[in-house]
């Protein structure tokens, strides 16, 4: 985590034996990030390639990777990469300007899904994302370079992102136990440390008490990596199969005992809300009623009125404070909701002229971890503010990561020289469609 061009990335250091000792220099590189294989080899990433090897003390090879961008712009550059591993051993990675790319390996081509960011829709200079799963879901921070300030962003299926509400951090943040404040006028290059669970424990960060540019060679400023402890989400499970709604009575939530944490006695039980955080994040939420026993675990009944839960929510929340008045929370999922779905993505239309009407060809692939079922597929462009239908057709079940190509076909509506807007919408009729929009010349 340095400011400069490049690092030397140490991959092993013994302390068995006192002050850290390095035993392994990996190579040069910038930003980078370490991730571990399905089939337990470990990456090095960093900007424009990537170190592999069967274990951490190596030896390590520098490889570069392949991106297919599939019809879509590259937001920004492909840059400060961040990766997050999946259920089935495949990869999702989010690139500097926010859009989101799938690999079947890690190391194998990545592919671009989405054509537009998906960062929060504010102004901003946004760089430096970090990505990371959990059980429930992804979880992305994103750093404003220029307004210093970072935003916390969730996801169910690492595609769609929900906003969280407020900063996820900014200058001030580094306060020691006995009051300390470090004053550091700007934190990037976060990256977080995971427990067993895939919870982020420990934030890394590059600091710098100037700006960058002020920071000269022997003068008494220069970067820092810091490290801050993060407080860890407990592990909650609700018991209820049942779809929660307004109308729920009640909401019965397991929290897990674990190593350093009692259920029974380490919680301020008032304090405690759970429900959408939409809710809870404010004060709201559904309030505590009851609690049992279930061996070291503990059992909470919720009053289930308030906990704001709707259709848009695919993880409840629990806030509160721990008996020392300490943060408290923790995600878990809506055990009625589906966490491992398809993912159905579309290349623009390749059109072909024939002479009573085009040849439409499309490739649509499932990027999601589990078999689609069979899909409609339409093609649309607008014309004089009217939506007109130009071909439909049906996207057979495919395996994840296995691709097809659609055939269609159109009569002569296409004029020659004419730019059209074209949008691919993939199950028109969903609550979600997926779509893809391009600008083509089908006669040249």
């Amino acid at each position: 985590m340095e400011w400069g061009r490049s690092i030397v990335v140490h991959a092993v250091a013994d302390i068995s034996t006192g002050p850290y000792k390095v035993k392994d220099t990996v190579g040069p590189g910038h930003n980078p990030e370490v991730f571990q294989l399905k089939d337990g080899r470990y990456v090095i990433y960093v900007m424009g390639a990537y170190y592999i090897a069967d274990s951490v003390d190596g030896p390590w090879q520098r490889k570069k990777f392949e991106f297919n961008k599939r019809d879509r712009r590259i937001i920004e550059s492909l840059s400060n990469l961040s990766f997050a591993r999946r259920e089935d051993g495949s990869y999702l990675m989010v690139c500097r300007g926010g859009g989101i790319w799938f690999s079947e390996s890690g190391v194998s081509p990545y592919d671009q899904v989405t054509d537009k960011r998906v960062y929060p829709p504010v102004a901003g200079n946004f760089e430096d994302p970090v990505v990371w799963r959990t059980p429930i879901q992804y979880h992305m921070i994103v750093n404003d370079w220029r307004g210093r300030i970072a935003y916390y962003l969730r996801s169910k299926d690492g595609i769609h992102w929900k906003v969280e509400p407020g900063e996820a951090y900014l200058p001030g943040i580094a306060k020691y136990e006995d009051g300390t404040v470090v004053d550091w006028f700007k934190y990037e290059r976060i990256k977080v440390l995971q427990d067993k669970h895939g919870r982020a424990m420990q934030a890394h960060f590059a600091v710098i008490d100037v700006l960058k540019r002020q920071d000269r060679g022997s003068d008494n400023h220069s970067s820092k990596h810091i490290c801050i402890p993060l407080t860890v989400g407990r592990l909650l499970t609700i018991l209820d199969k049942k779809q929660i709604t307004a109308e729920t009575k009640t909401i019965r939530v397991k929290i897990a005992a674990e190593d350093g944490f009692n259920p029974h006695t380490d919680i301020d039980m008032d304090s405690l809300r759970f429900g959408a955080s939409e809710e809870v994040n404010f004060g709201r939420g559904s309030k505590m009623m009851r609690m049992e026993r279930s061996g070291d675990d503990l059992i909470v009944t919720f009053n289930g009125t308030g906990n704001g839960i709707t259709d848009d929510n695919f993880a409840a929340k629990m806030l509160g404070k721990n008996s020392r008045g300490k943060l408290l929370y923790g995600y878990a999922r809506l055990p009625w909701l589906n966490y491992l779905e398809p993912a159905l993505s579309a290349c623009m239309p390749k059109i072909d002229n024939k002479e009573d009407g085009f040849n439409i060809a499309v490739e649509v692939q499932n990027f999601g971890q589990v078999s689609s079922e069979s899909a409609d597929i339409k093609i649309v462009y607008s014309k004089d503010d009217q939506v007109m239908e130009v071909a439909v057709g049906t996207v057979p079940s495919l395996k994840p990561f296995k691709k097809t190509t659609v055939e269609l076909t159109c009569g002569k509506i296409f004029e020659a020289g004419v730019a059209y807007t074209l949008k691919v919408i993939i199950n028109p009729n969903a609550q979600y469609p997926v779509t893809l929009e391009g600008r083509i010349t089908p006669v040249p």
